[in-house]
């Protein structure tokens, strides 16, 4: 190929040569020239050698607080004040924003008026159960009476004193107000049931508008730091709306966004190297914590999270950076450059392709199991 090459170059110089025109044959030798010159040059060659060699997946990085969440109030209203600022340390249960509203003060006042009376009503000082008192007491005087009268009617008709009709009256007399006394004693069980009733209802409704209350007011579910308010006083408030951002103030975990093909190499407690844009040439350890099994439909990536060993010094909500899993580890390995592989499984040596088999890689680096030794030279592909 070489020679053929020469003898047509030597022929097209030849011809060259003989133009008059001196701009454009200076062009053209120059460009003959170049092309001499690259397909005179040798094929670039290596040889194989042993190193240590480390598999990993890489995926980028995006540092945030633990525990990190939005809170958001539970009613609607007008935003009166925030109690915190953005960057303030809280514990579980501060208030962190107050919202107004009238309506739920207004449902507790009449809540509590409405237990107040359902409990006079039980109690027995108001008129309702006092009243059936003395109606029950009144016929347990008449019901006393009826009897005397008719069991004495009934001795006397026993000794045939008396006429039947007298005896049957005091009869229907004794009847009648022990059935009376019985429906008026039944009907204060009921009422005093009922009332009870009501009293439970309107303590249910007290505690009910209380708790309204005192979603007004909303309050950090755990000890960290507050990162961000999203309202100022004034502004309308709803339950659609995030009102803050509050996380841990001294734990931070490492998000990362891994590929579909790379998640089934990946387990929890791999070491993680990480990179942060903040800390340039600084590289941190970090162990994968937890892999999240939902795959993300946009990004066809999975979640995955891990955590420093020994964490930078300061450190904020957003920080990005990279980071490669480790997924294995060799040492004194035979490698080659990626670059110098064909079709993933071949390499070409001075007889010709050769067929090996790959074992670990990296971006740059392939291991080789089988195929090839460290004392055959192999050529780099042409491109």
């Amino acid at each position: 190929m070489v020679a053929i090459l020469q003898t047509f170059l030597d022929n097209f110089v030849g011809n060259i040569t003989n133009l008059r025109h001196q701009p454009l044959k200076k062009s053209i030798l120059f460009f003959v020239t170049l092309l001499w010159l690259s397909c005179d040059g040798k094929q670039e060659k290596i040889l194989p050698r042993k190193t240590a060699l480390t598999e990993s997946v890489y995926s980028s990085v995006t540092v945030q607080p633990d525990s990190l969440y939005q809170a958001y109030a539970a009613v609607a209203g007008i935003l009166d004040n925030n109690l915190v600022e953005e960057g303030d340390i809280v514990e579980k249960g501060t208030p962190l924003l107050q919202i107004i509203n009238n309506t739920p003060k207004l449902n507790t006042e009449n809540a509590k008026l409405a237990l107040q009376l359902a409990w006079e009503n039980y109690s027995g000082s108001s008129a309702v159960l006092k009243g059936l008192k003395d109606e029950i007491q009144a016929a347990n005087l008449t019901f006393q009476n009826d009897s005397i009268n008719f069991f004495r009617q009934k001795r006397l008709w026993e000794q045939q004193i008396g006429s039947k009709v007298e005896f049957d009256n005091r009869k229907l007399a004794y009847e009648l107000s022990r059935n009376n006394l019985n429906l008026l004693r039944s009907r204060y069980d009921r009422t005093q049931n009922d009332l009870h009733t009501q009293v439970l209802q309107a303590s249910n409704t007290l505690k009910t508008s209380q708790i309204a209350t005192e979603n007004f007011t909303v309050t950090s579910k755990i000890n960290g730091k507050v990162y961000a308010l999203f309202k100022e006083p004034g502004e309308i408030a709803t339950t659609m709306e995030p009102l803050a951002s509050v996380g841990s103030d001294a734990v931070f975990i490492i998000e990362m966004l891994v590929d579909e093909v790379d998640i089934v190499k990946l387990t929890v407690g791999q070491k993680v190297l990480v990179t942060l844009d903040a800390y340039q040439g600084e590289v941190f350890d970090a162990d994968v914590s937890k892999i999240y099994p939902r795959k993300d439909e946009r990004s066809q990536t999975f979640k995955v999270e891990a955590r420093f060993k020994n964490p930078p010094k300061t450190l904020y909500p957003g920080l990005a950076g990279e980071g490669n899993i480790v997924i294995a580890q060799k040492e004194d390995v035979l490698t080659i450059p990626k670059s110098y592989l064909i079709n993933g499984n071949q390499v070409k040596t001075e007889n010709g392709s050769v067929a090996v088999k790959i074992g670990l890689q990296n971006l740059d680096q392939v291991e080789i199991l089988e195929g090839l030794d460290a004392d055959t030279p192999i050529l780099k592909p042409e491109k």
